[in-house]
């Protein structure tokens, strides 16, 4: 009795957490025209590179149930070699980008972006975008 109270109890877990993700894949992202969509997933941007020409915005889906964020600051990082800047860009940081939720940057500087997500780049969520020149 006691372990089909657990299964049940599992099961309910189960169920209502894939109803959650099925709800914050199928959400309606807002922003400007992206050249390229990247998805947060658990622990984890997909694609993790991405290439783009300078002038153009690249947008993040959070398709996860929690929140994360985009980040591209040394200062913020726990391994500084997560975050790197073409010279001349300036650091940014998304905040909080909610579930269901997104976040969109615009490149102007060529060169290679390498980002991570503040909660869980301990977990290998990190990611790059490597802008061309137009």
């Amino acid at each position: 009795m006691v372990m089909m109270k657990q299964f049940l109890a599992a099961s309910t877990v189960f169920v209502l957490a894939s109803a959650l993700i099925g709800c914050a894949s199928k959400k309606q992202y807002t922003g400007p025209e992206a050249a390229a969509t990247v998805e947060m997933h658990l622990h984890s941007f997909e694609p993790a590179t991405t290439t783009i020409k300078a002038g153009q915005t690249v947008r993040w889906n959070n398709t996860s149930i929690i929140w994360h964020t985009v980040t591209d600051d040394a200062a913020l990082a726990k391994d500084p070699a997560h975050a790197a800047l073409p010279a001349g860009a300036a650091a940014f940081d998304s905040g909080k980008v909610e579930a269901g939720s997104n976040w969109w940057h615009t490149f102007s500087v060529p060169g290679t972006y390498k980002y991570f997500c503040k909660p869980h780049e301990s977990k290998g969520m990190v990611g790059s975008v490597v802008v061309e020149a137009k």
